[in-house]
């Protein structure tokens, strides 16, 4: 399975990302979600596969969040958190 992704930088806290298809109008997702994160800031777009090596999510269970709820929100590393993904 291959998604094309599009991943939003968060303007308001350093580390906090948003993945959307990339065909997806930000438009589409939930008012409190973009009240939150603030006005969303392209970071990049990638093709995304359940193989693929994340920084610090496991693309699975980003394919599964963009499935069930259209998006995935990526929160900031935890300060002496782990920044490897899960296997």
């Amino acid at each position: 399975m291959k998604r094309l992704c599009a991943v939003y930088r968060s303007p308001r806290r350093e580390g906090m990302y948003l993945f959307v298809d990339r065909d997806r109008s930000l438009e589409d997702l939930p008012a409190e979600l973009l009240a939150g994160f603030g006005k969303p800031e392209l970071a990049l777009s990638l093709v995304l596969t359940p193989e693929r090596r994340l920084a610090r999510a496991d693309a699975r269970t980003v394919l599964a969040a963009l499935d069930e709820k259209g998006f995935y929100l990526q929160l900031p590393p935890q300060p002496g958190a782990d920044p490897e993904p899960a296997p």
